[in-house]
């Protein structure tokens, strides 16, 4: 019975040092290149919603002079 004590130790042990190797191999992104990624993602919506912007004021153009 004292061995299954030790096991589950030495196994969560064993867990958190996996995790800590694993957490030291992540290359993360250098601020320089968040921000450019962070502008164009922004730039990018702004320009999307002012093309549906558009496209939905010429339907509702269009769609009131073929209704009256």
């Amino acid at each position: 019975m004292g061995d299954t004590t030790k096991n589950e130790q030495a196994g969560k042990k064993s867990f958190v040092k996996g995790m800590k190797a694993e957490y030291n191999k992540i290359v993360w992104a250098s601020k320089e290149t968040v921000t450019k990624q962070t502008i164009a993602v922004l730039v990018s919506t702004v320009a999307l919603g002012l093309v549906i912007t558009v496209i939905d004021l010429i339907i509702r153009l269009g769609l009131d002079v073929i209704l009256g």
